[in-house]
């Protein structure tokens, strides 16, 4: 039972760890906290969706829909935060306004969908089982599991090995001198939200095999807690959100498991643990000093 658990532990996590990177990525450049993007998750569930029910190409749909939800990501920037930022307007404005491209992206995708959740479509190989020490492990969680460590690796090397990575890591330390090297700040930026709603979209759809439904507000509380996977592994680290998502996961399952009784009170338990984290450390697993480093 426990490597049963172990397994459904690690998939979960890595759904959490997914949307987190997205969420502390973004704090650590502009020091918002995007609460819209627990719903790009949700638009790149519906886009692999519509894109699937277009083809019957899955894989297709899956690159198709990833690509859409950057694109909201990115529009979501330039539409909603940069003519913000250019005025500096103070981070409450930044605040409300990602709450209300939220709900805008909420009540949207409930207006062409409908309330009722949709049943979410998906080849049968990833329902296949393979068994490990009497463990039936599913398809969809080794390679939610081998992707998800996959595209962290690929975003660590990104962030300390590439020119754009180091600028963006530059802008998140000292925006206003990066400006005056004559980097192009904002197309970083907008890097930031793209490579975040991707990994928000990957997510999302990871998501909604392993729980083969969607609806219009899939993603609130899956974002809350993606968030407070960012937090508690260390807002502002990449590897510190990737560790808070599994940390996460582990304890909702184990704890669910080990205690049936308290399986209606999961999510709480999940802030709960939380709380109690930040009460010993209250930047986070991985807190870092913002004064002198980023990511």
């Amino acid at each position: 039972m426990i490597l049963q658990q172990f397994f459904n532990a690690i998939s979960l996590g890595s759904m959490y760890a997914l949307i987190a990177i997205g969420y502390t990525m973004v704090y650590g450049v502009l020091r918002l906290i995007n609460f819209a993007h627990g719903d790009i998750m949700m638009v790149g569930a519906f886009f692999a969706f519509i894109f699937f029910s277009l083809s019957s190409n899955f894989f297709l749909a899956v690159l198709l829909a990833i690509v859409a939800a950057s694109v909201v990501g990115a529009l979501t920037y330039k539409v909603a935060y940069k003519p913000l930022l250019d005025k500096n307007a103070p981070k409450i404005s930044l605040l409300i306004t990602a709450i209300g491209v939220s709900f805008f992206l909420e009540n949207l995708f409930n207006m062409i969908f409908g309330g009722t959740p949709q049943a979410f479509n998906y080849p049968p190989f990833f329902d296949q089982t393979i068994e490990i020490s009497h463990a039936i492990i599913t398809y969809s969680s080794i390679v939610t599991i081998v992707i998800t460590i996959f595209v962290l690796c690929i975003v660590l090397w990104f962030l300390n090995r590439t020119k754009y990575g180091m600028a963006i890591k530059a802008i998140a330390f000292d925006i206003d001198t990066v400006k005056l090297m004559g980097i192009n700040v904002d197309f970083l930026i907008v890097l930031v939200f793209v490579i975040g709603s991707m990994l928000a979209s990957l997510g999302g759809i990871f998501y909604a095999i392993s729980y083969p439904s969607i609806d219009p507000l899939m993603g609130v509380l899956v974002g809350l807690k993606a968030f407070a996977a960012a937090v508690l592994g260390g807002i502002g680290s990449v590897l510190g959100a990737a560790i808070g998502g599994f940390i996460l996961g582990f304890s909702e399952v184990f704890i669910v498991a080990f205690f049936p009784d308290l399986a209606g009170y999961k999510d709480a338990i999940a802030f709960v643990f939380l709380i109690f984290i930040l009460l010993f450390r209250p930047t986070g697993i991985m807190g870092i000093d913002f004064e002198k480093q980023r990511f």
